[in-house]
């Protein structure tokens, strides 16, 4: 048994995080609330019924549960419109299908949020050969970096002015960089200033890990395309696979003719039987969420408690994503740390994980997942490049009561192989 197996006094630092965390996990259950009372409001809407659950295969002709899900995402992401499929496999292929889709030969992007996640840039052409990337298509691209874990608003208010920029780019979460995610506070400002200055640039923002963390969404404070993956938030760990793209109704036409074809657009695309858990996995996503920031907040009480002052965020700071980022000094903590993760996990838990290379990676990963489906992280996971100063990036958790098993049994596994 798992509690028989985590140190005693990791036990009682537990028991006794309780009282001091009790109004944190409050603030967490209002918001979780609050989404709630807007997806079951969607739900009720838009007249959800049994028959939506139906299998319609082949071409996927007026298939209305899948018309359901993408009226209810949009609308829970405060957009226009939405596409949602199952034929978009990840994050990182949403935003390829969006920006390819939006930008063409001699059309300039620039990221507003400094350097955007590892797997972006390949796709993007940062580095690689690749004859796919949008540089290879004559795509260019600028980046305007972060200032003190925020938007560098006067350099992005005089680069907007000079105009020929398509389209500005918003990485909300942190990936592997040593910063802060972005709010959605902090979004709705840039926002506001990039339209004081640029009617016709297009916003758009990659909210991978961000949704329902706050109670409002990008949509709702002036995006005007934001991208996601259901294997992420809105899948509430019963998804299987998919992603979104949710915006303006006219960017949404354009993305989905470039997933399927011009003149075919949304009306076209087999769901494969999975109408059920699309609805399922948005439905039960806030408690899902909930269940991630919970699991985030407790590690980063236990690691501060333990002496690890490298935690970010801190345990009573705002989170804007399920991001945890753990700074665990040496390569050997970092891989105890991920093996206890696996260890507790209900799918593989008896893989010892070492660190390897990974695709679109530059550096070698040791990564944890045992999750129900492969790549999944609302799920427990956690995952870190083998470079100093050794941090790792946890995310997800589909009950809270499963994650604390699993961060007390890693912090176990890591003091007992430090001693």
């Amino acid at each position: 048994m798992i509690l028989e197996k985590i140190d005693q006094d990791l036990l009682k630092m537990a028991e006794e995080s309780e009282p001091i965390l009790a109004e944190i996990y409050q603030r967490i259950d209002d918001v979780c609330l609050h989404n709630s009372n807007r997806i079951l409001s969607a739900f009720i809407e838009n007249q959800v019924s049994y028959s939506d659950f139906a299998d319609i295969n082949g071409y996927g002709n007026y298939d209305e549960g899948r018309d359901k899900i993408e009226r209810i995402f949009a609308t829970v992401l405060g957009c226009e419109d939405a596409l949602v499929r199952p034929q978009i496999m990840s994050g990182t292929n949403a935003l390829y299908l969006t920006l390819s889709a939006l930008l063409k030969h001699g059309d300039t992007m620039i990221s507003l949020s400094g350097n955007p996640y590892d797997s972006l840039q390949e796709m993007i052409g940062l580095y690689g050969s690749s004859t796919q990337s949008l540089k290879a298509y004559g795509v260019k691209y600028e980046q305007i970096d972060l200032v003190n874990d925020d938007f560098d608003d006067d350099q992005i208010v005089e680069r907007l002015k000079a105009g020929n920029v398509r389209l500005v780019e918003i990485q909300r979460s942190r990936g592997y960089a040593h910063r802060l995610s972005l709010s959605i506070a902090k979004i709705e400002r840039i926002i506001k200033k990039i339209r004081e200055v640029n009617q016709d640039v297009i916003i758009m923002v990659d909210n991978c890990y961000g949704e329902l963390v706050e109670k409002l969404e990008p949509g709702h404070v002036g995006a005007d395309v934001v991208v996601g993956s259901l294997m992420k938030n809105l899948g509430g760990g019963i998804a299987s696979t998919g992603g979104y793209i949710a915006g303006k109704a006219e960017l949404i036409h354009m993305v989905a003719e470039r997933l399927t074809a011009p003149g075919i657009g949304k009306d076209l695309g087999a769901n494969f039987n999975l109408n059920s858990s699309f609805f399922k996995g948005i439905f039960m996503a806030p408690n899902a969420v909930k269940s991630a920031l919970k699991t985030a907040v407790f590690s980063a009480y236990m690691l501060e408690k333990m002496g690890y002052n490298n935690v970010s965020p801190a345990y009573d700071e705002e989170r804007t994503d399920i991001i945890q980022t753990l700074e665990l000094g040496t390569k050997e903590n970092l891989v105890h740390f991920t093996q206890g993760i696996q260890a507790s996990s209900p799918i593989d838990s008896f893989v010892r994980v070492l660190p390897a290379p990974m695709p679109g990676y530059p550096f070698d990963e040791v990564m944890a997942a045992g999750s129900f489906t492969q790549g999944s992280t609302i799920e427990l996971s956690a995952d870190a490049p083998m470079v100093e100063p050794y941090t790792l990036y946890m995310q997800g958790g589909l009950t809270f009561e499963y994650g604390k098993l699993s961060i007390l049994l890693a912090l176990t596994n890591m003091k007992n192989n430090d001693q």
